[in-house]
């Protein structure tokens, strides 16, 4: 992820209301015309309509308005795919996984590596989920690629452990490059077993909340800057949501509560402080990457709204404004007969949109569906 980005976006942060708490109120009641269920085919069914490229990847640009390549947003586009076929187990979702697995490599320069850790963590999170799906060994494989690749930006020399942001970088050491990671390790563990990977998420995980987390309020720093020790505090809502989707990870393989408290803070703070108040939504974080942000805690909040341990008071407020942030989105964020996104889901996109919008959008719906489902199913 590109780093120009996340400095526009924090000169624009104190505008966007985000420190306003929550209060509980939402706009909307459930009689919408469109099942969420619809929201989640229609808008996953235009991300490929608009975005898909013959070649094997997702362009930048909806409609051949922008035909460029970026590494880590086709991570998540592939994520809303496999998103769509586990909803569905409609092969037309399924035809695409062994296209974009080889698109991507000869778009990335015929590998898999990148000179980003975070875009290679992202890209072998998904890898690890069409494997999971179709068993195929080749997943597998890169997957652990890309995880011995990883493992060169965990260094003691600055910040006393973490990983880097990037090769070139070794020294900044990063909420986005460390949350995926261990998510990673704790998953490769859960498939095989192998303590070394437990380890890792583990060490990780420890290292992130001593470093970038404050255990008071739940808010997940953006970074350490190694050779100064200055840690910028921004906290930016996908960072807040690969922590807690860590924590999920790692309840689940231990059980101690340590962890679901955790990730309880974590949730709460991003409900209450990162947020358009006006509406109760997740705030709009810009274009560009930013506009993936959100789509990406929902993924993470989600799966810890499946588990057990969240005090009751706290799963309704949860659970409510997941809902809200689906309706305001639809409603607000959304043109009938369009169904494109912009960053903001309160405001309609002007013309063409970004694929990390797009992306963003299908997380939020197809989540909730998949939320919804599981929750009946228990």
């Amino acid at each position: 992820m590109k780093l120009q980005h996340i400095g526009l976006f924090l000169l624009s942060l104190i505008s966007l209301g985000s420190c306003t708490k929550i209060d509980d109120e939402y706009l909307y009641d459930d009689n919408l015309d469109v099942s969420w269920e619809e929201m989640a085919q229609k808008t996953t069914d235009k991300l490929i309509q608009q975005f898909w490229n013959n070649e094997g990847y997702f362009n930048y640009g909806s409609d051949g308005s922008d035909n460029g390549f970026q590494y880590w947003p086709n991570a998540h586009a592939m994520d809303v795919v496999i998103d769509g076929y586990l909803r569905t187990n409609d092969p037309k979702y399924s035809a695409y996984f062994e296209k974009w697995f080889n698109g991507v490599k000869i778009k990335n320069g015929n590998t898999y590596k990148n000179v980003f850790y975070d875009d290679m963590e992202w890209n072998a999170l998904t890898m690890l989920r069409l494997y999971e799906i179709t068993k195929e060994q080749k997943y597998m494989d890169a997957v652990l690629l890309l995880w011995h690749d990883i493992l060169p930006a965990w260094n003691t020399e600055y910040a006393g452990g973490g990983l880097a942001w990037r090769k070139d970088m070794l020294y900044s050491k990063n909420a986005c490059s460390n949350g995926p990671a261990s998510i990673l390790a704790a998953r490769l563990y859960k498939l095989t077993k192998d303590e070394q990977y437990l380890e890792w998420a583990l060490r990780i995980y420890d290292w992130q909340k001593e470093t970038l987390f404050d255990r008071a309020t739940g808010a997940v720093y953006d970074n350490i800057n190694g050779e100064t020790d200055v840690v910028n505090t921004t906290a930016l809502t996908y960072n807040q949501g690969t922590f807690l989707g860590t924590a999920v990870e790692l309840y689940d393989i231990t059980k101690d509560p340590l962890y679901m408290n955790d990730a309880q803070k974590i949730a709460n703070f991003t409900v209450t402080k990162c947020i358009d108040a006006s509406n109760n939504v997740l705030r709009n974080e810009g274009d560009g990457d930013g506009a993936l942000f959100k789509g990406i805690f929902v993924r993470y909040f989600v799966q810890f709204l499946q588990r057990d341990g969240i005090q009751e008071a706290f799963r309704s407020k949860f659970e409510n404004f997941l809902r809200n942030n689906a309706k305001v989105a639809w409603i607000q964020g959304n043109d009938v007969g369009i169904v494109l996104f912009s960053p903001s889901w309160t405001q309609k996109p002007l013309g063409q949109t970004q694929l990390t919008s797009q992306s963003s959008a299908a997380m939020l719906f197809e989540g909730l569906v998949y939320f919804e489902k599981t929750t009946k199913n228990n």
